[in-house]
């Protein structure tokens, strides 16, 4: 956890359980890794490619979150 605090404010790549993966500009996180992201942009793969998708903000639930680089 003190890792991850080193980190905000920085860019991460997140890469959730499924097909979705993010981009985004860390602003906060929580006891259980649950993160708060802004400028984000998601990844899906699909059968047909990627498909990308931008928010200001978004939420990532710590259970699904498999990797931060």
């Amino acid at each position: 956890v003190e890792l991850v605090d080193r980190c905000v404010g920085s860019k991460l790549w997140v890469i959730m359980k499924g097909d979705k993966e993010f981009t985004g500009t860390l602003l906060g996180f929580d006891d259980f890794v649950n993160m708060v992201l802004e400028d984000v942009t998601e990844y899906e793969m699909t059968s047909t490619g990627i498909r990308t998708e931008h928010f200001d903000q978004l939420l990532l639930n710590g259970n699904n979150i498999c990797m931060v680089m």
